[in-house]
């Protein structure tokens, strides 16, 4: 008999495996053959990338995994035109028009206008791709269902979880947005404090804010930005954060000082110290896109030098590799297939970076392009890596390309805003910096910076200037517009600055402290008058303990003992020099223990169905927590003096016994109190099934 009871189990699991193998193959069949839809969730990988290329006005196909270039759409665009592509269909993206190509077909479907008169940044995810208009403040999702999506205002680079929600950060008013997959409505669950900076970033494929001003990393939550895990370093307004973390590092690039950092993350999920951040020094003098990583890789583009450059999680640099065509800087791009392409300005070449290894190929697009008719197969250029070609296989005769005839191509328009607008004040003068803004069809001839009462214009390849004869102590918004031949672009601003000769150190902080008999400090101050100066730090010690650099304003000192002295002070930076500023100071003295606590019940009232026990609590200098029991006992709270002790959600009859109970570091008290709990000065017979009950148990406490 048991022997069939087990061959009957085994049977039965052997069909239920065989079935469900059964419907995955028939379910994976219909797929295939296109007789069923894609189920929910299951997304397909979009391998290799495309580019534009300018001289043969096509968009070609590069395969990451060969390196060779295998399709080709003729689809006539403006020179710098990026390419995008989706599912079934890619997308050549100009200023003023995005125009959609069959992938099956290479042939032109229709042309639309997008939002905005600007170079968007390309997003290719599940159930895009999306272009997201970061000026304008719009998202335009070109999957189905297609949408054109409002952010409200103006944005910082964009990131994309692999289920296919967008995450965006509001530069004006610092609010964390997100757009689910399919979604045509944004939400914006968190948001960074008044006047913070900051960028997003994803960590175990999770939105993470990197707050610039507060030089620290929050988790994005239903309930807002979660705790923040310190950097360790001093940011730059302008530091840009990578796309996402390789392995248990995120890269944070600070180009005005020149460093590439590498910060441990694990301190966001784990209860543990966060490892020293590894920092590279990068070429003075460059102008930098990026960082932008892989699984294993952080690539960078020096755009002054034209290369691009790949690191591992542990800084140590794998490459540096030429980035061949002319016109203006590489274009970075991250491909689903974890490889990252850089596109040519002129499209002419994509370098592939390796993304496990960080290893570089440049493919040559022009030579595919001498080689190669619309639709046709590679004819095999071989990439001047000097990988051989995969085996010729038999190719199917490409059908006839039927073109709409797409519109003429689209004038020049005034340029975009500039971006990462800074400015820092120096004796007299304030020093303002900028990136370049998108030139929109033509190029940028000069920028214009204006403030109260004057203005001044410099040559389009500028990226900073220095105004001098202003008045110090009198505060100053810089902004900074783009020229082209179309015309003057919206304007950036920089946040208000006041110069100050750079010999005028900080103000004193006014500092609170308190101290308890555990020997515990908390110092809390108020920010000083930086006088024209730029916040670095602030200096923090307390007699006995030594001097700690703190960013925030408030800090824990344990260990303390006697009679104390705190103190505060803030260090400014001027340009290059740095000050100490005035102190601020509070005396403190730990209480010594006289002695065991004690604890009087002095009253118990009733009120709905609490009990409200008033009790007087003595420490006797040590900090102390007070509980009461009836049946269950309370969580601990801080108690001291005259303190109020809350029994929630219980019932009674007549008279019944409390007992309160006092812990500090020097011992245990306890109190009791038996009688009618009163309300408004009467007895309160609270009758009821519950009252029994407690009646009940508590003899039976009593017996035992």
């Amino acid at each position: 008999m048991n022997t069939e009871k087990r061959f009957s189990a085994v049977a039965r699991t052997r069909m239920a495996v065989a079935l469900v193998v059964a419907g995955c193959l028939a379910l994976v069949g219909l797929a295939v053959t296109g007789q069923a839809a894609t189920p929910e969730r299951l997304e397909f990988v979009q391998v290799g990338h495309w580019v534009y290329n300018d001289a043969a006005q096509s968009a070609f196909h590069v395969d990451g995994s060969t390196n060779r270039v295998d399709a080709r759409a003729d689809v006539p665009a403006a020179n710098g035109s990026q390419v995008a592509q989706g599912d079934g269909s890619g997308y050549v993206v100009e200023r003023n028009r995005i125009t959609e190509f069959d992938k099956a077909t290479l042939s032109v479907e229709e042309s639309v206008p997008p939002p905005a008169p600007e170079t968007p940044f390309v997003l290719e995810i599940a159930g895009g791709p999306y272009l997201v208009y970061r000026n304008a403040g719009q998202i335009v999702r070109l999957g189905d269902p297609a949408a054109t999506v409002p952010a409200g205002g103006p944005l910082s680079r964009p990131v994309a979880t692999t289920e296919g929600t967008v995450w965006t950060h509001r530069v004006d008013n610092g609010s964390v947005c997100e757009l689910p997959k399919s979604a045509a409505v944004m939400t914006c669950p968190a948001q960074l404090p008044p006047g913070h900076g900051g960028g997003l970033t994803l960590v175990g494929d999770r939105p993470v804010v990197l707050d610039t001003t507060g030089d620290s990393l929050h988790r994005v939550g239903p309930d807002g930005l979660g705790d923040g895990l310190p950097l360790g370093i001093k940011l730059s307004p302008s530091a840009q954060v990578a796309n996402s973390a390789v392995g248990d590092r995120l890269a944070i690039a600070d180009p005005e000082r020149n460093q590439l950092h590498l910060i441990d993350i694990s301190g966001l999920d784990q209860d543990r110290p966060s490892a020293k951040p590894i920092s590279v020094e990068l070429s003075k003098g460059s102008r930098f896109n990026g960082p932008l990583s892989s699984s294993n890789v952080v690539a960078m583009v020096d755009e002054t030098r034209g290369e691009v450059l790949t690191y591992d999680a542990t800084g140590k640099l794998r490459s540096t590799t030429k980035v061949p065509g002319q016109g203006t800087a590489p274009r970075l791009a991250k491909g689903e297939d974890n490889r990252i392409y850089v596109d040519s300005a002129d499209g002419s070449h994509v370098l592939v970076v390796n993304g496990d290894d960080g290893t570089v190929v440049d493919v040559d697009v022009d030579k595919a392009a001498n080689s190669q008719t619309a639709g046709a197969p590679s004819a095999g250029p071989e990439p001047s890596g000097g990988q051989p070609p995969p085996p010729q296989q038999q190719q199917q005769q490409a059908p006839p390309i039927t073109q709409k005839a797409p519109p003429p191509v689209a004038k020049a328009t005034p340029p975009g805003a500039p971006r990462k607008v800074s400015a820092t004040s120096g004796d007299g003068s304030i020093k303002v910096s900028w990136s370049p803004a998108a030139d929109n069809g033509a190029r940028i001839t000069g920028y214009r910076v204006t403030w109260t009462g004057g203005s001044m214009r410099v040559g389009g390849s500028s990226r900073g200037a220095t105004i001098s004869g202003l008045t110090n102590g009198t505060p100053y918004v810089l902004t900074v517009v783009a020229e082209n031949s179309a015309g003057i672009g919206p304007g950036a601003s920089a946040k208000a600055v006041i110069p100050g000769p750079a010999n005028r150190p900080a103000g004193a902080p006014v500092v609170t402290a308190n101290a308890s008999a555990d020997g515990k400090v908390s110092v809390n101050w108020t920010q000083p008058d930086l006088r024209g100066g730029t916040l670095v730090h602030y200096l923090v010690s307390v007699t006995g303990k030594g001097q700690r650099t703190v960013s925030a304003t408030s800090a824990e000192f344990t260990g303390v003992s006697g009679a104390a002295t705190v103190t505060v002070r803030a260090v400014t930076k001027f340009g290059s020099a740095t000050l100490t500023g005035a102190t601020g100071s509070r005396k403190v003295t730990v209480p010594v223990v006289s002695g065991p606590p004690t604890i009087t019940i002095t009253q118990v009232r009733g009120k709905d169905d609490k009990l409200l026990v008033s009790v007087r609590a003595d420490g006797k200098g040590a900090s102390a927590t007070c509980t009461a029991e009836f049946f269950s006992e309370t969580k601990p709270q801080v108690c001291s003096g005259a303190t109020t002790l809350t029994i929630s959600e219980v019932t009674w009859l007549g008279a019944i016994t409390i007992t309160a109970t006092i812990r500090t570091s020097a011992g245990t008290a306890s109190d009791s109190w038996r009688g009618v709990p009163s309300v408004n000065g009467g007895a309160l017979f609270w009758l009821g099934p519950m009252a029994l009950v407690g009646l009940r148990r508590r003899k039976d406490k009593e017996l035992l």
